[in-house]
């Protein structure tokens, strides 16, 4: 039996987002891939979950009572899974979303005693867009998240600092002119992009934004190419392969400190590798 449930998974992100595109991108399938899971799925079932018109995506009667069965058969999947009156024996999958930069400086050590308690638990890694992980951990693709902290958690979420980085200005080492003035590579979502926006508001500027890209190692990227200044974590461009092409560019005042964190859904926390993971990390 797959313990992944793969399928209800990805209707649940697509009943969320009600776009393939989006969808597609934060699962990291391709939209044929989505797309023959929805048929497969409908024709399962006897009944369209979604109507497809030419206003977008929408949730058909019958995919709002199968939204409802998705979400009550993952946790009971996952409550079965995991359930053992041992902690020392626990076996089942832990699934952990990170970024790349956090996936090399921050879980060896954070992971490191838990797998040596409950060496049975089997550890599943995703990586992808920071932007994208508290959103695909409180849909219930991931059992935690290693994470920017936003100011305002979502309630069913909870969270432990691990890491405090401050975000840094960066250009490239051989611009000739890497004053603030721009152009600038932000995010195009996520808590490094709000935090800059703020700090732009607070010096009274609007930035001129050349490029918007998913990911910090795209951004990197693109300031090492001279496209213009960044803005990225310290932690970010200390493990970053283009760090020699690129220099930190002083600002004062500099913008707030970043503060990541392991984050997992407070209901979870009953869970017994939830649980033996959480009181691992404790402050």
């Amino acid at each position: 039996m797959r313990d992944d449930h793969r399928e209800l998974r990805l209707f649940l992100h697509l009943a969320q987002t009600l776009n393939f595109g989006r969808t597609s991108l934060d699962c990291h399938v391709s939209p044929a891939t989505l797309t023959r899971t929805v048929q497969r799925l409908e024709a399962d079932l006897g009944h369209r979950l979604f109507d497809r018109g030419p206003r977008g995506v929408s949730l058909t009667a019958e995919g709002h009572r199968f939204r409802e069965y998705a979400v009550r058969a993952l946790e009971l999947w996952r409550a079965y899974r995991e359930e053992h009156p041992d902690p020392a024996l626990l076996t089942g999958r832990l699934a952990v979303f990170a970024t790349v930069t956090a996936c090399q400086a921050l879980l060896p050590d954070l992971l490191a005693p838990f797998r040596a308690a409950h060496p049975q638990v089997r550890l599943d890694l995703r990586t992808g867009d920071a932007a994208a992980a508290l959103a695909r951990l409180d849909e219930g693709e991931v059992d935690a998240a290693v994470a920017g902290i936003p100011p305002r958690l979502p309630e069913p979420l909870v969270s432990r600092t691990v890491r405090v980085t401050e975000l840094v200005l960066i250009t490239a080492r051989d611009r000739p002119d890497p004053g603030l003035a721009g152009p600038f590579v932000l995010p195009h979502r996520g808590l490094v992009r709000d935090a800059a926006d703020r700090w732009f508001r607070a010096r009274g500027t609007a930035p001129d934004v050349a490029c918007e890209p998913d990911g910090h190692e795209g951004l990197l990227t693109l300031v090492a190419l001279g496209c213009g200044t960044g803005v990225v974590p310290r932690l970010v461009l200390e493990h970053s392969a283009v760090r020699d092409r690129l220099a930190v560019v002083p600002a004062g005042p500099a913008p707030e400190p970043f503060a990541i964190g392991l984050c997992v859904r407070r209901a979870d926390l009953r869970r017994p590798v939830v649980a033996a993971l959480w009181s691992m990390t404790g402050e």
